[in-house]
């Protein structure tokens, strides 16, 4: 895993531009030449059936703690992971589709082949290009909330490497959890659309909103706006906006975004 390009600290008073731009990780050699020793092994990633593998709408339990979705079309596929202090996701790899960790709260590093620590703070974005092996820690009191964003929709598109609760090499759980108080629901003004208004634990709040709407009411709340727009899916960039006052970035009045803020 090599990184490209840094974010260094946390935006303040003299952020600019490039503050909010992700910090990039990619694809080194060590990371082609372990995929390619895994994939010779018999290593296969899988692929998801997206109207029958139903219990990817429900809560993951997971040993470090637990998943959900919060928005999913026939394209995208946002996750909010829930990461307990002390724990780690495995060192695994997608090696199909580009991946974006947003940190929504708590401390934590991610971390790849080279063992090169990336911290992980509240307002990080790091774009996670396809077959760079990477794995999360929560390093903090407080459980490290992230979003992750995943272009295009494939779950099952992962390889374990390496695993603190004996799960390398395994496939994605099949084990879930229903939510009976915040399921998907489907988005009328979206075709195949289902999304989550809130977080389980009422922390957090997902809304759709135009870039319109964006541009002439931001909230002193959001996050991070993420464009719903074929053309990050084209490319394999999403311009990932964030709420912060200092990035003057401007959102595209024409496109759909999520948005995610602290509900308070």
């Amino acid at each position: 895993m090599t990184v490209t390009e840094a974010i260094g600290t946390l935006p303040g008073k003299h952020s600019n531009r490039a503050d909010f731009l992700p910090l990039r990780v990619d694809a080194g050699r060590a990371d082609i030449a372990k995929l390619t020793r895994l994939l010779r092994d018999g290593a296969r990633p899988a692929n998801e059936q997206f109207d029958q593998d139903e219990h990817l709408d429900e809560v993951i339990p997971k040993p470090w703690g637990y998943e959900y979705r919060a928005y999913v079309d026939d394209f995208f596929d946002f996750w909010s992971l829930h990461i307990d202090g002390g724990h780690s996701t495995s060192v695994h790899v997608h090696p199909r589709k580009l991946t974006y960790l947003l940190c929504l709260g708590g401390q934590g590093v991610t971390t790849g082949l080279d063992r090169e620590e990336i911290p992980v703070h509240e307002g990080a974005i790091l774009r996670i290009a396809p077959g760079a092996f990477h794995g999360t820690r929560s390093t903090g009191t407080e459980p490290l909330e992230l979003i992750e964003v995943e272009v295009p929709r494939n779950k099952f598109d992962l390889i374990r490497l390496h695993d603190d609760y004996n799960r390398a090499g395994t496939a994605y759980e099949s084990a879930s959890i229903e939510e009976p108080m915040h399921r998907m629901r489907k988005v009328p003004s979206l075709p195949h659309a289902k999304m989550r208004d809130r977080t389980p634990d009422r922390r957090f709040r997902f809304d759709l909103r135009t870039g319109m709407d964006i541009f002439y009411r931001p909230q002193e709340t959001d996050l991070f706006y993420i464009p719903l727009h074929i053309s990050g899916v084209v490319r394999s960039d999403c311009e990932i906006l964030t709420g912060h006052p200092d990035d003057r970035r401007r959102p595209q009045t024409d496109k759909q975004y999520l948005c995610i803020s602290k509900n308070v």
